[in-house]
């Protein structure tokens, strides 16, 4: 049962922590703050290539530096961890055997390549193609003895309204099958997908409100698909816009001249970076 206001922050330590970053942080502690409510940090590392502990380390070290802080998290606990997603495998794999028992999976063949290949259609608004239904039928069996080390999709309900109401953009409108189509849930090296670990994390650990980038509203609507399926109460969205450099290029971890780090070793303080035109840009909270 959810009591009061919790948010989180929930980087990936897959590089250094730039400005793009700090800013929608900034938003969720300061939401978490307004509310009086508790605020976690959660360590998505599960992309295994690319994580590194000292990235881990460095992501916590500059939040702290700017101003930021939380009531649970990896380096102090709390009553929801472990808060490294690398840690809760037994509950994605929980999770997954839930959806497969329920006829919501199907095992998938396809490489990245054969899907745009086979492709027609436009992009997703989040520039991922819609999956033609290519291997939708094959062994739909919920008691089929496809190995779990297989790309499992989920199935979408074609033309299942999918909206939801966000705190920063009001209602977005989107419909499965139209605007998105069956998406990976499980890999084939054995890890489950962002949308399938964000919704099983943000549900076990009572999150009330996410603070994220825009770029993920279309990874908002799967992943209200997936608590629907799993029987969860998905927290209510508020999607920051996304800052741009001054060539009109999205911030990106690559862009090391503008990471927190580069930043704070150039001499800048964290007063005068949250100071920049259209850093601070707030939506009321609700009933405020």
């Amino acid at each position: 049962m959810r009591t009061g206001y919790r948010g989180r922050l929930a980087p990936s330590p897959t590089g250094y922590l730039h400005l793009g970053h700090a800013r929608t942080f900034w938003w969720a502690f300061e939401r978490a703050r307004m509310a009086n409510g508790t605020l976690v940090l959660r360590d998505d590392d599960l992309d295994a290539s690319r994580a590194r502990p000292e990235f881990a380390q460095a992501q916590m070290d500059d939040l702290r530096w700017f101003g930021m802080d939380w009531s649970e998290g990896p380096d102090i606990g709390g009553p929801f961890g472990p808060y490294r997603q690398s840690q809760r495998q037994s509950h994605y794999a929980a999770a997954f055997s839930k959806l497969r028992q329920g006829g919501w999976l199907y095992p998938c063949r396809c490489t990245r390549r054969d899907v745009q290949t086979a492709v027609s259609a436009p992009h997703a608004a989040d520039d991922e193609p819609i999956y033609p239904g290519t291997c939708r039928n094959c062994l739909p069996d919920k008691d089929s003895r496809e190995p779990i080390r297989s790309n499992w999709r989920f199935r979408v309900p074609d033309g299942e309204e999918c909206s939801f109401v966000d705190g920063a953009v009001g209602k977005v409108p989107l419909v499965a099958g139209k605007d998105f189509g069956d998406f990976i849930v499980w890999r084939q090296d054995g890890l489950p997908s962002y949308q399938l670990a964000c919704i099983v994390d943000d549900s076990d650990m009572a999150m009330t409100e996410v603070v994220r980038g825009a770029d993920l509203l279309i990874s908002t609507a799967r992943q209200i698909l997936l608590a629907r399926a799993l029987g969860l109460t998905p927290p209510s969205y508020y999607h920051c816009p996304l800052w741009f450099d001054t060539n009109g290029v999205r911030l990106a971890k690559r862009a090391d001249a503008l990471s927190l780090r580069s930043l704070r070793q150039a001499g800048w303080t964290p007063e005068e970076l949250r100071a920049r035109p259209g850093f601070v840009h707030f939506f009321p909270l609700a009933g405020t």
